[in-house]
């Protein structure tokens, strides 16, 4: 069946950061006293976690943690700490136009409203599944069904562009045509681009 489908997954995609920087972020911003504490929290507590499935806001996560100033910290690392990168909104200008773009992301949803909205991004995407929001994560079969579901389109007729191999493995079990955003060096049998023009030529095939 035709390809009428852009699944992107944003961190290690659309952002060049594959993890993020947060866990850095915070480590650096607490003094070294405060660090036991804190590996506890993300560690034990699965703090971080809890927030990308909404079960708390971006609001109680960072207080949680211990910032005085949640809002701030948010956009401060954001804007400062993770990079879009340059190849998206070229990609996206030329083939937005011919796929439904769809942002499925592991992610607080507060953050992920933020980044589309800071780099301007949210005009190229028909919907976004954002695990905060939807209370589910990948690699669970149970985000990418009610993605399916919720754009109204056949497995088979997307692509799913993601940097994780195990992310890839479980969207070609329900027949979404894997593709490895290879930012990070992994070992994949399957099909691989390493940027955004190499993903533009393979799609344009």
């Amino acid at each position: 069946m035709k390809k009428t489908v852009l699944i992107l997954d944003m961190y290690g995609v659309i952002l060049k950061e594959s993890k993020g920087n947060f866990i850095p972020y915070t480590y650096n911003y607490f003094d070294e006293n405060e660090h036991e504490r804190l590996t506890k929290m993300f560690r034990e507590e699965r703090i971080f976690t809890k927030a990308a499935m909404g079960e708390i806001t971006s609001d109680e996560f960072l207080t949680i943690l211990g910032y005085d100033n949640p809002q701030f910290h948010m956009k401060n690392y954001i804007e400062n700490h993770l990079t879009l990168d340059d190849g998206f909104i070229p990609f996206a200008e030329k083939y937005a136009k011919y796929y439904d773009f769809v942002l499925l992301s592991n992610d607080v949803s507060e953050w992920s409203s933020y980044i589309t909205e800071y780099y301007q991004i949210n005009k190229y995407f028909k919907h976004k599944i954002v695990s905060g929001e939807v209370n589910c994560r990948k690699p669970g079969k149970q985000i990418y069904e009610l993605t399916i579901e919720k754009i109204q389109k056949e497995a088979s007729e997307c692509y799913f562009v993601d940097n994780s191999v195990g992310n890839l493995c479980v969207a070609r079990e329900l027949g979404i045509a894997p593709i490895l955003f290879n930012r990070d060096g992994e070992s994949y049998e399957d099909v691989t681009v390493n940027s955004f023009e190499e993903l533009a030529d393979l799609i344009a095939r």
